[in-house]
């Protein structure tokens, strides 16, 4: 049986893809694509999304969320990203967003759900928060709540934060105490899945079809990282642990985040060793076979239009 699951992104280049993995896997049942501000505003991150389910002929129907965190505002990443968070890549023109905001649908989706449901936040997660904190009981029809967010090291909007962490702090607290398991994509596991011109040239080999050729292209445009051999490719991970669980290893840890308002604000005090003997309530992606990664993600965006 497929997995029911609502993603929600702020699609900049790793959530195209991430999407696009998604989309062209049939172990998931993708309920509801919900969108919020983020790696760019609003406008764009949603106008990415409806190009990409379009150019994928998929009728998942996607929601306009969030343009701001529960506090403050977002954070936007064009040096990574892009002005309209695609790195410039042109893609046709989308679909219009479904009716209603990303809030309300993700309560409608679990209050009605025949099955529990996983939530994927590749995203500041401000919709997820604002959807189980306005109707605490629906948290009851959650499977459990993946992310892409944290970091046990160092952050990378901060030096303490990693971006989605940073974006919404107080919403990533609210999805922690809300009584779901979670699981964490940090960026010590995303470090490991890195884009270089090679694996570009592997998956461009792959296939003619038009999701294969912009994934290539989107991912193509990202500038490499200043400490790493390639640039990672963060949120797709979240989306694979969920098919091929056996490609990564993970820990039971304790996490809790940095609500202060000082240098160290958004930090994702993750303690693997049991440092402080707090209870666990997260799940930490450790290592991830990466070519084993890229090798699935291949195959998934190659079974796409």
């Amino acid at each position: 049986m497929a997995i029911p699951i609502i993603l929600d992104c702020d699609t900049g280049t790793d959530d195209a893809v991430a999407i696009l993995l998604a989309l062209g896997s049939p172990e998931l049942d993708v309920r509801a694509i919900t969108v919020a501000g983020g790696n760019v505003g609003l406008d764009r991150t949603l106008a990415n999304t409806l190009a990409l389910t379009r150019l994928a002929r998929s009728d998942v129907p996607v929601y306009s969320g969030a343009d701001r965190p529960l506090l403050g505002s977002f954070v936007n990443e064009p040096r990574i990203h892009g002005v309209d968070g695609l790195g410039g890549i042109v893609l046709p023109e989308g679909g219009k967003p479904a009716d209603g905001v990303a809030a309300d649908a993700i309560r409608r989706i679990l209050r009605t759900s025949a099955e529990l449901v996983t939530l994927v936040g590749i995203a500041p997660v401000t919709n997820l928060a604002l959807a189980l904190m306005t109707e605490p009981s629906i948290a009851a029809n959650v499977d459990k709540i993946v992310l892409m967010s944290g970091a046990w090291a160092e952050g990378n909007a901060t030096p303490a934060a990693e971006f989605n962490a940073l974006n919404d702090p107080e919403a990533l607290s609210v999805l922690l105490a809300c009584g779901r398991p979670v699981v964490f994509a940090t960026l010590e596991l995303t470090a490991q899945a890195l884009v270089t011109p090679e694996r570009v040239a592997a998956l461009r080999a792959l296939g003619t079809g038009l999701c294969l050729a912009a994934a290539c292209d989107i991912e193509a445009s990202v500038p490499r990282s200043r400490r790493l051999p390639g640039a990672p490719l963060h949120d797709p991970c979240a989306v694979a642990w969920l098919l091929r669980p056996s490609l990564f290893t993970t820990r039971s840890c304790s996490v809790r985040i940095d609500l202060g308002p000082g240098i160290s604000r958004g930090r994702t005090v993750i303690d693997r060793w049991d440092r402080t003997g707090d209870p666990h309530n997260a799940l930490v992606m450790e290592t991830v076979d990466p070519d084993g990664f890229f090798n699935l993600l291949g195959e998934r965006l190659a079974r796409l239009p």
